[in-house]
C-alpha cells in the first residue's frame, strides 16, 4: 500500500499541516538536538508492531488507526523499526515510510525513536541519517551480531562511536541478547556512556544487577537506562531506570503508564500489585508466543494486529486459547 494511503484519513488535515511545515518544525519535539543535547526519556514507549495486510504489504491505514488509539495514552513517545516491528523483514523503502507516517501523526511533544542498526557501521550510519531526515528524534541502534564471535567490546565501542559521531540525532544503544545472541558488554556501555551524542541504552536482557550497575556507574554522564521489558519494569525503576520500551505496551499501554506513575509517586505497594498482574501476559507476548502472540492480543483490545510477515507463522487455535487464558487469569479480559 502506498504511503499516500496513510494520509487519506480523518487525520489528513492535521497531517497535511505538519507535511507543509518548515523542516525544523516537522521534526517534532527535539528538532535538531545535535551532539551533547539531552532529551528526557522518562516514561513508557511502546515498540510499535508493524501492521500488514492479508497480502503482507505494510498497511499504513491500519497503522494510523492504531496511532489514533495510542494518542489517548500518556506515552512518552513511540518506537518504530524495533524487534516487535519486524524490522528485519522490512525493505529499506518501507522502513523510511513507516518513520515518516508515524512522525506525521505523532503529537509534537512526544518522541519518536527509530531503529537504525545494521550489520556494518557504514550501513548503520546511512540508515541513521535517513531516519533522522524522515523525522526520528532518536536512533535506536541494535548490536551488529552476524559475526558475533568478532564483536568484542573494543569492536562494539568503535562501531557505536563512529555511528554517534556521524549521527545528526542522539543515539540509544540497544542490547537484546534473546534475538542477537550478543549482550553488549557492560564495560563497553560504560565507555560509550561518555560520548556526548549517546543518550542511553535499551537493555532487554533482564539482568537487574547489570542494569543497576549501569545506572550507578553512569550518574555523572546523564546516561539514561531504559528497561526493555514490562516483566522487570518495577525492579528497573527501583534501581533508577529512566523508562521502559515494552512490547506489552502495544496491548496494555494505559496500565503500564499507570505503573510508571505509581513508581514515580513512590506508591510501591500499588505498583507491586500491578506489576504482578503484568508478568505473565508479558511473558506470553514475548518469550512464549512472540510477535504472533502480541498481534493476536492487540486485536482483543481494539487494535489492529493482523498477520506477521513470513516466515513468522500465526498461532494455532490451542496457542490462541492459552494466550487468552493468560490474559483472563490476570484480570485483563
Amino acid at each position: 500500500m502506498a504511503l499516500s494511503t496513510c494520509l487519506a484519513s480523518p487525520l489528513r488535515p492535521a497531517l497535511a499541516a505538519l507535511r507543509w511545515a518548515a523542516p525544523r518544525q516537522c521534526r517534532g519535539f527535539s528538532a535538531y538536538p545535535g551532539p551533547g543535547h539531552t532529551l528526557d526519556l522518562r516514561g513508557i514507549f511502546p515498540p510499535l508492531a508493524t501492521p500488514f495486510s492479508p497480502t503482507q504489504e505494510v498497511d499504513y491505514a491500519q497503522l494510523e488507526g492504531n496511532l489514533c488509539r495510542y494518542a489517548s495514552i500518556p506515552f512518552r513517545g513511540l518506537v518504530v523499526l524495533g524487534s516487535n516491528g519486524e524490522y528485519p523483514y522490512l525493505a529499506p523503502r518501507e522502513r523510511l515510510e513507516v518513520v515518516t507516517c508515524v512522525r506525521r501523526a505523532l503529537p509534537r511533544d512526544r518522541l519518536l525513536l527509530a531503529g537504525s542498526g545494521c550489520e556494518s557501521t557504514q550501513a548503520t550510519i546511512e540508515l541513521t541519517v535517513s531516519t533522522a531526515e524522515a523525522g526520528a528524534d532518536v536512533a535506536l541502534v541494535v548490536t551488529p551480531c552476524y559475526y558475533r564471535g568478532a564483536m568484542t567490546s573494543a569492536a562494539l565501542v568503535q562501531h557505536y562511536t563512529e555511528v554517534a559521531d556521524a549521527s545528526p540525532i542522539p543515539v540509544v544503544l540497544y542490547s537484546v541478547p534473546a534475538n542477537t545472541g550478543l549482550d553488549l558488554p557492560l564495560e563497553a556501555v560504560l565507555t560509550l556512556a561518555q560520548h556526548p551524542n549517546i543518550l542511553g541504552i535499551k537493555d532487554s536482557g533482564g539482568d537487574i544487577t547489570r542494569m543497576g550497575l549501569m545506572v550507578h556507574k553512569t550518574q555523572q554522564e546523564d546516561f539514561q537506562v531504559l528497561a526493555g521489558s514490562a516483566g522487570f519494569l518495577l525492579a528497573s525503576y527501583a534501581l533508577g531506570a529512566s523508562g521502559g520500551v515494552c512490547a506489552l505496551a502495544n496491548v496494555l499501554g494505559a496500565p503500564l503508564c499507570q505503573l510508571d506513575r505509581l513508581c514515580r509517586e513512590g506508591r510501591w505497594q500499588e505498583a507491586r500489585d500491578l506489576q504482578h498482574r503484568l508478568i505473565e501476559p508479558n511473558v506470553a507476548v514475548t518469550r512464549r508466543f512472540g510477535i504472533p502472540g502480541l498481534k493476536k492480543a492487540m486485536e482483543w483490545f481494539g487494535y489492529y494486529g493482523g498477520p506477521c510477515r513470513a516466515p513468522l507463522a500465526p498461532l494455532s487455535p490451542p496457542q490462541v486459547e492459552e494466550l487468552r487464558g493468560t490474559f483472563n487469569a490476570n484480570g485483563w479480559l
